[in-house]
């Protein structure tokens, strides 16, 4: 199985390029190695379709910016229904063709040559597409560790009952288009010193849709949708964190007059929990013991993401002492990989004591073996950090 090429490559572009300067690389990619031109070649056919799945990704900022932090494996299967939505054939690349280039660049240069192929392969555009919404959702720790399925119930435009989304008061209410007959394209020839060149535009009269309304349903005043509410289920994959984008394609405002729906952006964010603290894929945790636990050592239990653990600390603990229980951690998103969880010991050390205890922390510092005699195997606090975190 081949190994996708980075988007930017494939356009020819950097990672600092604006939209502009990536939409023009795309045009310059897509003339040529459009069909039209290489007749019978599968590898620029190949080469076109990675180009438009490219453009994609990097014209969308928020699938542009969860490419950049996480690359092809943020659209990668088994994400939990989020995903880049890439074209994947060649008249869903169409269909949208016209947007990019220019309806009279696409069907004066390519129509000319092809037979006239057109825009989308004769599709017309259907209504107005909605807008995408963004919600905020707050996850635990455990929700996090183990992914979960979330309901929520989200308030936008949905399609209206009444007329079915077309906005039209009843069918007969709706009648084809007479200036483009239905097509949602007009068509002209014009003749050059070339020779004949036929561009093709979208219909002014119907906006492209095909069909004109005589009379507007009077639910949603011709609009084809009421604002409203929808419970969305949202799978959320383990190991995403705080600050995390996942796009649901089509779960957005819907369209006018049956215009595609939006798309649901959900902007993740980390609820703070009581006792651990996130680094990474791995958890810390601080655990305070008493000066004699430490010297003579013991056992305690700890809180993890999951539940509880019990750890043994050995006679002798120095304050500073990091411990790892393996596999504690968060998992990656949609990856292999899981992390730690690190305990940091803090030897506490009081601040108020009694004449009594005085007298004896007095007598224990005057003995030898009471007096700080580090040797190679007491790590620097900057060696344990190293160690905790490689």
């Amino acid at each position: 199985m081949s190994t996708k090429r980075d988007y930017y490559e494939v356009l020819g572009v950097g990672k600092s390029a604006g939209a502009d300067e990536i939409k023009k690389a795309y045009r310059k990619v897509a003339m040529q190695y459009h069909p039209d031109r290489n007749p019978g070649d599968h590898e620029a056919e190949e080469k076109f379709k990675e180009a438009a799945e490219a453009y994609e990704v990097l014209s969308d900022s928020d699938k542009k910016a969860k490419y950049d932090r996480y690359g092809h494996q943020a659209f990668a299967p088994g994400s939990g229904g989020f995903g880049g939505g890439h074209a994947s054939n060649m008249e869903d690349i169409f269909s949208q063709f016209g947007d990019i280039f220019g309806d009279d660049i696409f069907g004066g240069f390519f129509g000319n040559q092809s037979g006239g192929r057109g825009r989308g392969g004769g599709r017309r555009a259907t209504g107005q597409r909605g807008s995408n919404l963004r919600v905020k959702l707050k996850l635990n720790f455990e929700e996090i560790s183990k992914g979960v399925t979330k309901n929520i119930k989200v308030k936008k435009y949905v399609s209206c009952n009444t007329c079915s989304g077309s906005g039209a008061k009843d069918k007969g209410s709706m009648q084809t288009c007479s200036s483009c007959n239905g097509s949602g394209q007009v068509r002209k020839v014009q003749n050059t010193f070339l020779g004949q060149m036929q561009t093709v535009t979208t219909c002014p009269t119907c906006n492209g849709e095909g069909t004109t309304i005589t009379a507007k349903c009077p639910a949603c005043k011709g609009e084809g949708r009421v604002y409203g509410e929808e419970m969305v289920s949202l799978d959320i994959p383990a190991g995403v964190q705080e600050g995390m984008q996942l796009s649901l394609s089509g779960k957005g405002n819907a369209g006018e007059r049956g215009g595609a729906n939006g798309d649901l952006i959900i902007l993740i964010e980390e609820e703070a929990h009581p006792h651990l603290h996130r680094d990474g894929l791995n958890v810390a945790f601080e655990l305070f013991i008493t000066f004699p636990d430490a010297v003579f050592g013991t056992n305690v239990e700890v809180p993890t993401i999951d539940g509880k653990a019990k750890i043994k600390i050995p006679p002798g603990t120095q304050s500073g002492k990091i411990f790892r229980l393996k596999g504690k951690g968060f998992p990656e998103v949609n990856g292999y990989s899981k992390g730690d969880q690190l305990i940091h010991v803090n030897v506490w050390t009081p601040q108020n004591v009694s004449s009594e205890e005085r007298s004896m922390l007095e007598r224990m510092n005057d003995s030898n073996n009471f007096k700080p005699h580090p040797d190679k195997n007491d790590k620097s606090f900057f060696e344990k950090l190293k160690e905790a975190f490689s």
